[in-house]
């Protein structure tokens, strides 16, 4: 989505009314704090609790990990590039924010936005076939321009920090392909079942447009490795969307797949709005021999609903777009507010714990104005802030890489959140979010521990190196701030 989670984006705030609606329909009244536009702040720290003991386990493999990312669609990719005065000095300080594995969060997939608007005003996303080629049957007519919003740059750029997984998602066909004949305000793609178009059936179509998209980007030197037809499918929105009903993604996603799978590109599904609504999605795909074969991913956002259970899957999922609503920049760590780091660092927990998900996946990286994104870039100007909501993922995406499993972790200790992980190259990692007192964390260890290296995010250090974790042998002690989000990495 666009607006919706970057209410000041342009044009105008036209989508600001939208947000307060779907705010009434589907959220809980606790998601809608952000109408003040001051926090009060925390009362004095804490005293500090009594120590607490726990377990990690790190033979013990729980599900293994995809990555950690953010998006930057509906040009919000031109932004970084400079598209609104930012340098390109300060233009590269935004990039280490986002990718950098020494300055900043290491992020490890990049999702981008198939276009499928006429135009490329900003908050559009143009389509690779704005024309009508004649009909479903007609030969193509594509069109390519080399920079689609300033995405191609950004993924080549996310490229040279070692990003390699990049997942295209298109929000919605283009126009002439619905029953609405509009890009925008939902409708359904002709051919589907229940719709009726003069046009004829473009179901095949679109797949071929979705795989040419992945074409595009190969000939650009960016291998797309996954390929997602639906964004929101629920959602009804005045920017681009498209609804698909579970059954509709059914019969989708078997004309999708071959096509996808021959150009070697893996399908998404679904983006609902909420991780329990994609259930019904999955479930709907999985109960189809044919269907469920295609799908590589399971996708869902946590707007509606957050990550209370696994999906009923043996495929990965994904949590794939979300960031607080609300109506302000807010760059703290721990307010109160529902949109500060602390926020972010506990949705993280949830998801990889209770969601048993496989990648998290933030909305935006960097926009303008009251943006929810990781960075607030001046409009216009030469100049960034910085949310504490990066470096609440940042403790999690640095150090826990593709390829990483988690492993079963225990604390005594419910003030204490634990999870660990072990990164294929044999390095561990420990996440302890302590939304308590200060205390310590005594943890008995199934491997040896010779070096324990922390590292602090609370409302006074973001990321820093601390002295807070002391190891011998099977024996782990950390040192936890009140309030706070502790990285130990051993190796």
């Amino acid at each position: 989505m666009a607006e919706r989670k970057d209410p000041t984006a342009r044009p105008g705030r036209r989508r600001a009314t939208e947000r307060a609606r779907r705010l009434a329909t589907l959220v809980t009244a606790a998601a809608c704090l952000g109408a003040a536009t001051a926090v009060p702040a925390r009362a004095a720290e804490p005293v500090r609790s009594a120590e607490t003991s726990g377990s990690v386990r790190f033979s013990a493999r729980l599900q293994p990990i995809d990555g950690f990312g953010v998006s930057q669609a509906f040009q919000r990719a031109s932004l970084i590039r400079g598209a609104r005065g930012l340098s390109a000095a300060k233009s590269r300080q935004v990039l280490d924010l986002l990718f950098s594995r020494d300055k900043g969060a290491g992020l490890s997939i990049l999702r981008l936005g198939i276009g499928s608007s006429a135009d490329d005003v900003y908050d559009h996303m143009k389509s690779i076939q704005p024309v009508d080629p004649g009909g479903p049957d007609a030969p193509p007519r594509y069109v390519w321009d080399g920079d689609d919003g300033g995405q191609v740059w950004l993924a080549k750029e996310a490229a040279k920090y070692g990003v390699k997984r990049f997942y295209a998602n298109a929000w919605s066909a283009p126009a002439y392909m619905k029953d609405n004949g509009d890009d925008a305000n939902g409708g359904t793609l002709c051919g589907l079942s229940g719709t009726d178009c003069a046009s004829g059936d473009w179901r095949t179509a679109y797949a071929n447009y979705l795989v040419q998209y992945a074409r595009f980007y190969r000939q650009e030197g960016i291998r797309i490795s996954d390929l997602a037809f639906t964004n929101e499918p629920d959602y009804t929105a005045t920017y681009a969307s498209m609804r698909f009903t579970p059954a509709q993604a059914v019969e989708f996603t078997k004309i999708l797949g071959p096509i996808a799978r021959k150009a070697g590109l893996g399908v998404i599904c679904c983006e609902h709005t909420g991780w329990t609504g994609q259930i019904d999605y999955t479930r709907a795909i999985e109960a189809d021999p044919q269907a469920r074969k295609w799908i590589t991913t399971y996708t869902g956002h946590r707007y509606s609903s957050a990550a209370d259970e696994p999906m009923p899957t043996a495929k990965h999922t994904w949590m794939s777009e979300w960031s607080p609503d609300g109506d302000t920049w807010n760059e703290n760590w721990d307010d109160g507010s529902g949109y500060d780091g602390m926020t972010v660092a506990e949705d993280i927990h949830r998801t990889l714990t209770s969601g048993n998900a496989n990648g998290y996946v933030y909305w935006l990286g960097a926009s303008l104005g009251t943006t929810r994104a990781f960075i607030q870039l001046a409009d216009p100007g030469d100049s960034y802030r910085v949310s504490k909501r990066l470096w609440a993922m940042a403790a999690y995406s640095r150090f826990i890489r593709p390829g990483a499993h988690r492993v079963q972790a225990a604390v005594a200790d419910p003030a204490v959140k634990i999870t660990a992980f072990r990164n294929a190259d044999g390095s561990r990692v420990v996440e302890l979010l302590n939304t308590g007192a200060a205390t310590r964390v005594d943890l008995t260890v199934d491997q040896a521990v010779r070096r324990a290296a922390g590292h602090v995010t609370d409302a006074a250090r973001s990321l820093a190196p601390a002295d807070v974790a002391s190891a011998k042998g099977g024996r782990l002690s950390v040192e936890l701030a009140p309030r706070s989000l502790t990285t130990v990495v051993i190796r």
